[in-house]
């Protein structure tokens, strides 16, 4: 029991301040986020570190924790927060509304197809 109120307690704490405020990011505010922070390793929604993990549909539902079921934004907003693996935790190294931004653009162009 104390394990798991020790997961909870670090997921809780790991949530990003912008996370339940109403913020709805902007998706067009994101797509200049996204040029200045992830194109390097995320241009056109791929992946030049890890190929699978791309920002496209399909590898979202797959790789990204509690997408799958509601495509919900807050996952990206998580992701980009925290990272994972080779990607680095981008909370506290860019704003909170930018992260938000991101998040939205992300969602967004998965959902529409990523420009080739």
């Amino acid at each position: 029991m104390t394990a798991i109120l020790a997961i909870a307690a670090s997921v809780m704490l790991a949530t990003p301040a912008y996370a339940g405020d109403g913020y709805v990011g902007d998706v067009a505010a994101g797509a200049k986020v996204f040029e200045n922070n992830c194109a390097t390793c995320h241009a056109g929604g791929n992946n030049a570190i890890v190929s699978s993990q791309t920002l496209k549909q399909e590898a979202l539902e797959q790789y990204l924790f509690n997408y799958r079921l509601e495509h919900n934004v807050e996952a990206i907003e998580y992701q980009v927060a925290n990272g994972r693996g080779a990607m680095p935790a981008f909370q506290g190294r860019i704003r909170d509304k930018d992260i938000a931004d991101v998040a939205a653009y992300v969602k967004s162009q998965s959902e529409s197809g990523w420009p080739e």
